[in-house]
């Protein structure tokens, strides 16, 4: 089942030609607005199976899995498409989408990135339940992080609090906090430290990952061999962040999953691994797929070249200020033939 697309931006050219714009840098006190709302929302965050299926060890019970996106346009950090669609499971076909073009009126702000978007995402899962609410997903997966956050309460954690459902965080880049440092870094700071770093080191490690001293990923990453292998992710409080899961055979580089919200860290690893296809969990990645086709076909643009046609024919971009009611995507990957891509201020975190 499909919802009707729609235009929640409310504006016109004016207005659309505004959108474009710069977000302004938000003022001290909204961020310690924001600061204190996560607070008080991570407060209610629960980090346990609330559910029987999750229990269970084929997830028995569990019908249906949701997957959220945000998307842009390439060139635009206002402008997006808020994407909702819930899957069958074990099936993984999907049987709902909703998509709905969006001004995002919050800028990017790291750390904040909930306060961006969240409430799109909140809107389209109420839209459904109203709707439709016997296709209500049980789990939503989220193209970010839960508890794997800077304040330990990402945009996992804040979709799930706010619709009550349980959510996990899926990240395909690893959000350094606690420590916890990608392969370049880490080579760069131990040159630095090096008599340090190796003192401090000795016996500290837990499965590639420092209890105390940060140590690169890369040696332990390949050390997962077949799709479903995973190991934890200890920043230097000691505190398990998440875990690093190679979700697919033919994957080369892992997915970083964390709690959100009414799951463990367990079950959010053996269901992110239970509905991947490819590297990306279908949901997400429908999500994705949809939201760039839906901005593909707002903005009467063409998709790319068919098989024997000239490669040398290029596709034609859409302009800055499209017509009323189109949007732009922000997804992990470009649109073939049309250069879509994120902006690269929202890529860093809803990449990790």
């Amino acid at each position: 089942m499909t919802a009707a697309g729609s235009d929640a931006t409310g504006r016109g050219a004016w207005g659309r030609a505004m959108a474009r714009e710069a977000v302004a840098w938000p003022p001290e006190e909204t961020l310690s607005l924001w600061k204190r709302e996560q607070a008080r929302l991570k407060a209610l965050v629960v980090d346990r199976d609330t559910e029987a299926w999750q229990r269970d060890a084929a997830f028995s019970g569990l019908q249906r899995v949701g997957g959220v996106d945000v998307s842009f346009v390439k060139g635009d950090s206002v402008s997006a498409c808020a994407s909702l669609v819930v899957l069958s499971y074990p099936e993984l076909e999907v049987v709902y989408e909703d998509c709905c073009m969006v001004s995002l009126t919050a800028p990017y702000v790291s750390g904040f990135l909930a306060f961006r978007e969240v409430p799109f995402l909140v809107d389209a899962v109420r839209r459904l339940q109203e709707k439709e609410p016997r296709l209500v997903p049980q789990v939503l997966l989220v193209d970010g992080n839960g508890v794997l956050h800077h304040r330990g309460f990402g945009v996992a954690c804040h979709l799930g609090v706010l619709t009550d459902l349980p959510c996990v965080g899926v990240a395909k880049k690893l959000l350094q906090v606690d420590g916890l440092e990608n392969d370049a870094q880490h080579k760069e700071k131990n040159k630095e430290e090096k008599t340090e770093f190796q003192g401090s080191h000795q016996g500290r490690t837990v499965l590639g990952v420092a209890s105390w001293t940060p140590s690169p990923l890369t040696g332990q990453i390949r050390l997962l061999r077949a799709g479903g292998d995973s190991f934890p992710l200890i920043g230097g409080s000691g505190t398990v962040l998440g875990m690093v899961l190679k979700s697919h055979k033919h994957s080369s580089k892992p997915l970083y999953i964390s709690v959100g919200h009414k799951i463990s860290l367990e079950a959010a690893v053996r269901l992110t691994r239970g509905c991947c296809r490819f590297r990306i969990p279908e949901p997400v990645r429908q999500a994705d797929i949809r939201s760039r086709d839906y901005i593909r076909r707002t903005l009467g643009v063409p998709g790319p070249p068919a098989p024997g046609q000239e490669r040398s024919q290029k596709v034609q971009r859409p302009k800055l200020c499209p017509q009323e009611g189109s949007e732009e995507p922000e997804g992990y990957s470009q649109v073939e033939g049309l250069g879509w891509s994120p902006s690269p201020v929202e890529a860093q975190e809803w990449g990790t």
